[in-house]
């Protein structure tokens, strides 16, 4: 660490810095724009809007803070249910066994694209290829009360779904 430091503070001196204060991250600068990006997407007929997932606040309990959800998603625990989002991969590789299916499409590769109730943790039978279109996913729903991670939500037995646009 030592070595690192003065050597960093030393190449970041003058117009070097300025310019690397200017540069995208690549990553950030291969993300197409989303049509997406300023509007929620449309509800589908049998499939959970993200509305209903939405119905959900947090509580002061002790020393934690917790969500309590309402009935709407109460209901939907341990059902099939089909939910419609953004993919963003947990691991590398084209294909996906466990991602975040999210409200909002990805922005920022660093970034999360909304809160606990924006997003659900997907895991499937078989990996589902990645792209930056909405997907419909299928599978047993769960709702996560008290979380490790401050996930909300887990879809898992999910499966890709074809459904008309």
């Amino acid at each position: 660490m030592a070595l690192v430091l003065p050597l960093g503070a030393q190449g970041l001196q003058g117009s070097a810095s300025k310019d690397l204060m200017r540069k995208p991250v690549e990553a950030e600068a291969n993300l197409p724009p989303s049509p997406y990006a300023s509007k929620p997407l449309p509800e589908l007929k049998g499939v959970v809007s993200w509305k209903t997932l939405a119905d959900v606040k947090t509580v002061k309990q002790k020393d934690r803070f917790m969500p309590e959800f309402g009935k709407s998603v109460a209901t939907l625990d341990k059902k099939e249910v089909k939910i419609q989002g953004f993919m963003m991969p947990l691991d590398m590789g084209e294909k996906q066994a466990r991602f975040i299916l999210a409200a909002l499409p990805p922005t920022c590769s660093y970034c999360m694209p909304g809160g606990p109730e924006q997003m659900v943790e997907v895991q499937t039978k078989t990996p589902v290829k990645y792209g930056f279109e909405p997907i419909v996913i299928s599978g047993r729903f769960s709702v996560l009360r008290d979380d490790s991670m401050g996930l909300y939500y887990r879809l898992t037995d999910a499966v890709a779904v074809t459904t008309p646009r």
